[in-house]
């Protein structure tokens, strides 16, 4: 590994987390207080973060960008890292299960053939 590769990853390290800071005050612009409050409601008990991880995966289908839109939540303030923990387990929990069920069905498909 030469000099050249060690600064392109750490320029490209710097432009994340730069980009992070300027995605994360964005949305503290942006929604502010109002989506700050929802989604308080929405992660009050932790079965309802669980919950609402599952249907934001299965709508989006990814727990990848979950995780990434709630990155950006708690880097701005608008979520704390508990409300985050249970969101991301539904979310990965849903992907597993969107797989399982893909997998299911294309098991059924094999065994009428």
């Amino acid at each position: 590994m030469d000099i050249f590769t060690v600064l392109s990853l750490i320029g490209g390290l710097v432009l994340f987390l730069y980009g992070m800071d300027l995605m994360g005050d964005a949305l503290k612009k942006l929604a502010g207080g109002k989506l700050e409050t929802i989604l308080a409601r929405l992660t009050s008990t932790r079965w309802k973060g669980f919950l609402l991880g599952l249907v934001v995966t299965a709508v989006i289908q990814s727990s990848s960008a979950t995780t990434v839109m709630l990155v950006g939540f708690v880097n701005s303030g608008i979520m704390k890292l508990g409300q985050t923990i249970s969101i991301i387990m539904g979310a990965n929990i849903g992907t597993t299960i969107t797989a399982w069920l893909l997998s299911m069905q294309t098991f059924r498909g094999l065994q009428r053939s």
